[in-house]
């Protein structure tokens, strides 16, 4: 999915580390560890698991817009359009805010 941002490439860095650190406050107790690595200074690699079933999934900065790609594991494929629905809401809110 690509979702548009007027942060430039550093500000998107910012927002995003950001939230990577609230996300491991809040959801590591539950889902275990959130690794998160930026692999390129464009290319950010994300992975965790919940429910006993494996998420990956990477982003590409650019300086307008957020790519992001998710490999759900095949039980959770029967809720992709939930889970698109709320990675768009919720990073569109935090690259809005």
């Amino acid at each position: 999915m690509r979702l548009p941002h007027s942060l430039g490439v550093d500000g998107a860095h910012q927002k995003i580390d950001a939230a990577i650190a609230r996300a491991r406050a809040q959801y590591e107790p539950q889902v275990g560890p959130i690794h998160a690595n930026w692999d390129a200074e464009d290319q950010l690699s994300v992975q965790f698991s919940a429910m006993g079933m494996q998420f990956k999934s990477a982003v590409e900065v650019l300086p307008t817009e957020l790519v992001i790609q998710i490999e759900l594991p095949a039980m959770a494929s029967m809720f992709a359009g939930k889970i698109r629905e709320g990675i768009e809401q919720q990073v569109g809110a935090l690259i809005k805010a």
